[in-house]
């Protein structure tokens, strides 16, 4: 029943057709079990394993390997190999792809957690009306009107409305669900909100939520997935993992990379077919073969088999890092995705916020004699810890709050009237509430006055342990007055009173809403002296001036504080008793903004970020935490930044368009409303970070680009997110966008610095194949390159060091490619030499070597006629192993100096020195060191078809290698040369545009 907060009680209860003295009988409950379903929210297919697993194999690159690899062992079949050297190609490419498939699988089941978790926020057990008794009964066996008690402590079991209040009022900790920093009131008249969210519909009681104060019945009017906790569930699995920028764009370049290797393979094998009928093949067939051996080579030299594992260990690398910085990765994929970060939509409470309501400010009357009337005092700490200090208007600390009479007993009022509990955590190291936030907030106010008549008493406190020190005050006051009565609190008085006795003397403390029990006070407690003289309208006037500004200007949630003394041996309490009361003082709270919170913001918005605050609270309370956090900048008009759920929903198309992009606060939200802002800024092509912790932002931290849950966060947001901060501080994303930043920056790097190699190795495979040359390299070598001699430096060059203005800079955009223009020119010219180079090493051997048959050039083209002609030489000399060990060296040592250029994308070597990354000289040390052991260790370098180099065939190998460096500075010049000489050209042509324009 959608509409039941709108109807009235007796219309849900006729629509249901249930008698709310009798409840349900068996027949309508068997009935309404068939129509509605149970009460559970359904169990969610999950996927097969193995479409899990075939689902990680479904890339086009990963195509071609497996292709390769298969073809590979094929042939090796057919020429008649066996045992090892016929499987260690194609298991190595299995292995490979093995591993990738692994984290793949493993990060999806991750995701699925989330829905299972949600079944922890729904009730056990409920207490229900059928056939006119009570009885407990699972709460799995509630149907759509059965009638519900609940009480304090109660997890509510369904969506209910409300149908009878049985107490004064009935208050539940929605947090979960809307985000509300403070329990909400429930009442049973209907609501006429238009377009009305949960925060609205104050009739209804929504599955999962906590009662905190009161009893009452309800009528249950959703069960499952008709409930609020329902649909976040439904909207959790209408949302689809988006792929992050980098997976994006990676998977557009293997695209494009499988499309290029497609047409060189199959270019290279009809360039040859002349060749097929060569006396050196044994036929036609086995031409054919032949040549498509080189293009299965050809094709495992052009795809980077190392680069998902590489880009797996460089973000997993840099998880470790923020988890130094208290930011726990889920997803390694989302690491990156922090450097591109447009937007971060922060939720408030408990973000931004402590979510720990504390006493911020108080006023008392000084005296009346006097100017000015009242004193105001500031109170410093921002959460449930004990600790903090008061202070005066002259911003003087108070050594001895006691000493003044309002303060000493607005901390008895406090302590009295007051049923909630403060307590210290040993496990979570920290302390925590059970009852309302605002009585607790009272409680450590309690604790910040301190006791009187003790001069050392504020060092003594501090001696205490921290279980001792929770409330040590509070139970000073609880054990010198003895409590008799009270009156609770109720709606139509808006506060509460209670009856204490010391010393056979009776006083009523009072507490409540500053306009009830302003109206109800004829005297006031002075704080100069601690008299009692009445209340005059001028101190009336001042009051009550200083509670506007409390609520308004300042957005403090007040409360007003009042004593009252009562004939002795008084024992109860009546309505009767709540006048002629003497005011205290006037008490602010507010969930106070954590202390980092607003550097952080300013560093966001340098860094390029906007920052949207995402709350469920009303609009006035955000826009002043906006306004402390610097959100807002200097804005006095707010108007066009801050927006209601329901006036953003109202706007016109274009009007919404441009609201989004100007939005700083976004109010009145529930968990719909998130998930759609997700939406609306992915639309206009933002990266969305989306921070929560409660139930209710899970569909949003899923759908964002990247979802960052509390630590202290529930199970469900945690499991939807890609980060986790393990702090809870907002400083924290900071300090991770810009570790994100660098790890991209790096990945791009390795990524360039593989793709040249890539290059080389095509290059080197497919100009011997055209000149007619013997393999320069064989599959398995080009496989120990790709994964081992490039993957160890690739994988170094992720720990490069940041650039110092790394903060300063815009994201980058979402659609930049990791290679491109200018940059994919560079890296095609050193692609190429690294190429050249490798067959230059191999014609060396055949044409200037001492230890070689110094062939003539043409002997060596035409290598496959040598048994058909008279030759000075064996024709098995084309079978040596020594020139491919040149050329494989070749390529080894080459991109070892290939590795050091990408130290920097455009700074040199001068500037950068190597030694700047030692991880990168370490990785490229024992990458020779490995290299060696394949040349020098028997049964390697017969597994590898490679044979020990002498020294004069290692100075060929760097004197062809060095060059690459030489090369790539050149470039570099000329890289820094063209940017020095744009840079004013765009300084000039950003100066003649209009500012507008120069913003956007």
């Amino acid at each position: 029943m959608e509409d039941a907060y709108a109807k009235s009680v007796a219309e849900v209860l006729e629509a249901f057709g249930v008698d709310r003295t009798k409840g349900l009988s068996d027949s309508q409950v068997e009935q309404h079990a068939m129509l509605y379903g149970k009460n559970v929210l359904p169990q969610e297919e999950s996927t097969p394993f193995w479409k899990l697993v075939l689902k990680q194999f479904d890339d086009l690159l990963v195509k071609i390997l497996i292709a390769a690899a298969v073809v590979s062992f094929l042939l090796a079949r057919l020429n008649g190999e066996t045992g090892l050297t016929a499987f260690l190609e194609p298991s190595v490419i299995f292995m490979i792809l093995a591993a990738n498939a692994a984290v793949g699988v493993i990060t999806e089941t991750n995701a699925e957690k989330a829905l299972e978790e949600l079944r922890a926020y729904q009730a056990d057990v409920a207490t229900v009306l059928r056939n006119g008794c009570f009885s407990i009964l699972p709460a799995t066996e509630l149907v759509p009107g059965d009638i519900v008690e609940v009480g304090v402590g109660c997890k509510v079991p369904a969506d209910m409305r409300m149908v009878e209040m049985l107490s004064h009022q009935l208050r539940v900790d929605q947090a979960i669900l809307t985000g509300e920093s403070c329990s909400v009131a429930k009442e049973l008249d209907s609501t006429s909100a238009m377009n009305a969210v949960y925060q609205d519909k104050t009739n209804i009681l929504f599955s999962g939520t906590v009662v905190v104060a009161g009893r009452a019945r309800a009528v249950v009017i959703g069960v499952g997935s008709n409930t609020a906790m329902g649909s976040i569930r439904d909207a959790m699995l209408r949302t689809e993992d988006e792929a992050t920028p980098l997976k994006k764009k990676l998977d557009e370049f293997g695209t494009f990379l499988a499309k290029v290797i497609a047409g060189i393979c199959i270019l290279v094998w009809v360039v040859n077919i002349g060749h097929f009928r060569d006396p050196s093949h044994g036929g036609f067939l086995r031409g054919a073969i032949h040549y498509f051996k080189v293009a299965v080579a050809l094709a495992v030299a052009a795809i980077p088999e190392g680069l998902p594992a590489v880009v797996t260990t460089c973000l997993a690398l840099g998880t470790k890092r923020m988890a130094r910085l208290n930011a726990i990765v889920r997803s390694l994929p989302s690491v990156e995705t922090l450097g591109c970060t447009t937007v971060i939509c922060s939720d408030k409470t408990g973000t931004l916020t402590t979510n720990m309501m504390s006493v911020s400010k108080v006023c008392v009357v000084r005296s009346v004699h006097q100017r000015p009337i009242t004193d105001e005092y500031s109170i410093s700490g921002t959460t449930f810890a004990p600790d903090g200090f008061i202070y005066d208007a002259g911003e003087l600390q108070l050594e001895f709050p006691p000493q003044s009479p309002c303060l000493l007993h607005i901390a008895m009022c406090s302590a009295l009237c007051n049923e909630s509990t403060l307590q210290y955590n040993p496990d979570k190291k920290s302390y925590e509430k059970i009852g309302e936030s605002t009585e607790v907030a009272l409680r450590v106010l309690v604790e910040k006055v301190g006791l009187p008549g003790f001069d050392s008493m504020p060092s003594a406190l501090n001696m205490l342990s921290k279980h001792e020190r929770a409330s040590y005050c509070n139970h000073y006051w609880e054990n010198q007055f003895r409590k008799i009565s009270v009156l609770d609190f109720s709606r139509d008085r808006k506060m509460m009173s209670v009856l204490c006795s010391r010393k056979q003397q009776e006083i009523m403390f009072s507490k409540g809403a500053p306009e009830s029990v302003m109206a109800r006070c004829t005297h006031i407690l002075c704080n100069h002296d601690g008299s009692s003289v009445p209340l005059t309208m001028d101190i009336r006037n001042e009051l009550e001036a200083r509670f506007q500004s409390f609520a308004g200007k300042d957005t403090l949630r007040c409360l007003a504080l009042a004593l009252k003394r009562m004939p002795e041996g008084q024992q109860s309490l009546s309505y009767e008793d709540e006048t002629n009361l003497t005011f205290i003082g006037l008490v602010g709270m507010l969930d106070p903004p954590r202390e980092e919170v607003c550097d952080a913001v300013q560093s966001c918005m340098s860094a390029g970020i906007r920052v949207i605050v995402v709350t469920g609270d009303n609009k006035s309370t955000a826009e002043s935490l906006c306004r402390q956090i610097g959100a807002f900048e200097h804005l006095d008009d707010f108007t066009g930044y801050s927006y209601t759920a329901s006036e953003f929903e109202g706007l016109p198309p274009l009007e919404r368009a441009n609201a989004l992009r100007r939005m700083v606060l976004f109010s009145r939200v529930e968990p719909s409303h998130k998930k759609m802002l997700v939406e609306a800024l992915q639309s206009q092509n933002e990266v969305v970070a989306m921070t929560g912790d409660g139930v209710n932002d899970a569909p949003a931290l899923k759908k964002a680009d990247i979802g960052i849950a509390m630590g202290s966060g529930t199970a469900v947001a945690k499991s939807a997110s890609d980060m986790v901060l393990a702090d809870d501080n907002f400083a924290t994303i900071v300090a991770a966008v810009a570790e994100g930043r660098a790890i991209y920056n790096n990945t791009k790097q390795f990524i360039r610095y593989m793709i040249s190699s890539n290059i080389g190795e095509v290059v080197c495979i497919f100009v011997a194949a055209v000149l007619g040359m013997p393999d320069t390299l064989v599959p398995v070598q080009l496989l120990w390159v790709n994964l081992v001699t490039d993957g160890l430096p690739a994988t170094a060059i992720g720990f490069n060091k940041p650039d110092g203005n790394i903060m300063t800079v815009k994201p980058r955009k979402v659609n930049e490619a990791v290679v491109s223009g200018w940059l994919f020119f560079r890296y095609l010219v050193i692609g190429a030499y690294v190429g050249l180079a490798t067959i230059a090493g191999f014609v060396w051997w055949f044409v200037y070597s001492e230890n070689g048959p110094r062939l003539p050039y043409s002997e060596l083209v035409n290598f496959d006629s040598c048994s058909t002609r008279q030759t000075s030489y064996s024709c098995s000399i084309f079978e040596d192993r020594h020139p491919s060990t040149v050329s494989m060296t070749v390529l080894v040592v080459v991109e070892m100096f290939n590795a050091l250029n990408n130290l920097s994308e455009n700074q040199s070597l001068l500037v950068i020195h190597p030694w700047s990354n030692l991880w990168l000289v370490g990785s490229i040390i024992l990458t020779m060191l490995l290299h060696m052991s394949v040349l020098y260790m028997e049964p390697l370098s017969a597994l590898f078809s490679v044979s020990p180099l002498s020294l004069a065939e290692w100075k060929v190998v760097l004197y062809l290698s060095f060059p690459v460096i030489l090369i790539d500075e050149v470039l570099k010049f000329f890289s820094r040369s063209s940017r020095a000489r744009l840079s004013p050209l765009r300084l000039w042509r950003r100066e003649i545009l209009p500012k507008e324009a120069r913003d956007n």
